[in-house]
């Protein structure tokens, strides 16, 4: 018998067990930056792109049509004007995500913060609600804190990974480590499957690319990439770059045509 659990990951993964996520819950945090001011616009272009699932807040969950996308509900948030927007509240329940239809939760967790027993906290309950109900979880495991001097360094990052394992997330988002060689260590280490974060939105397109590209070929099994795509200057263009690399094995350059650079 399949469970609820292995259906809904069929949702945001792909037969070849990849998957591109576009995280959009950058409205909390951010407020309505560039790309998202009309979400539903975005969420348009990204269904064209090919993307396989998003992840956004329950409010915008409410709001929006999926076009079939895989649905992810973000768990908790803190705002940049906050006094420690290191620390993520939690905002909303596994069963409230249950009741918009989701086929996933997500919770972020800054490892090395000041309040990051509290976050963790938040996760062990996460993973027990959602193995109750038979969602699965996504764990944003970041590397972020006072006393985190690099937080692309493969010691930190494969740390931050497998605390998410250790709690039962089901995959794992965290940072690249800069080399394949590094990341392979992230991904031996982490027995769920782990997808790279993009961060701020990228100056060097082939870079960028570069490091998606490396990433799968370290054993990632995709990206949770938000900025860098829909506030590309054309988002479906950018998720079909990101497609073609995770899914179909294109090369950088090959990409690079895709969104007009070559």
């Amino acid at each position: 018998m399949v469970s609820g659990r292995v259906r809904r990951l069929r949702r945001i993964f792909r037969d070849d067990g990849r998957t591109v996520i576009v995280p959009m819950d950058h409205g909390v945090t951010l407020g309505p930056v560039s790309g998202l001011e009309d979400v539903q616009q975005t969420v348009d272009r990204l269904y064209k792109g090919g993307v396989d699932a998003i992840v956004v807040h329950k409010g915008i969950a409410a709001n929006i049509d999926t076009r079939r996308l895989g649905l992810i509900v973000h768990l908790n948030a803190s705002d940049e004007l906050s006094p420690d927007p290191n620390r993520k509240i939690q905002v909303c329940s596994v069963e409230e995500a249950v009741e918009l239809g989701a086929d996933g939760v997500s919770i972020h967790v800054n490892i090395g913060a000041v309040t990051e027993a509290e976050m963790l906290g938040d996760l062990g309950q996460a993973s027990a609600t959602c193995s109750e109900y038979g969602i699965p979880l996504l764990a944003m495991m970041y590397p972020r804190g006072p006393g985190i001097k690099d937080s692309n360094d493969v010691g930190v990052v494969k740390h931050a990974a497998r605390i998410g394992a250790e709690l039962n997330a089901d995959v794992v988002k965290t940072n690249y480590t800069g080399t394949v060689d590094s990341f392979r260590t992230v991904v031996k280490t982490c027995p769920v499957p782990v997808v790279i974060a993009g961060g701020p939105k990228a100056a060097d397109e082939e870079a960028f690319l570069r490091m998606v590209h490396d990433s799968v070929v370290a054993g990632g099994r995709g990206v949770s990439i938000g900025r860098n795509v829909f506030q590309h200057r054309d988002p479906e263009a950018m998720a079909k770059a990101l497609v073609a690399i995770v899914h179909g094995g294109s090369t950088v350059t090959d990409a690079l045509k895709i969104i007009g650079e070559r």
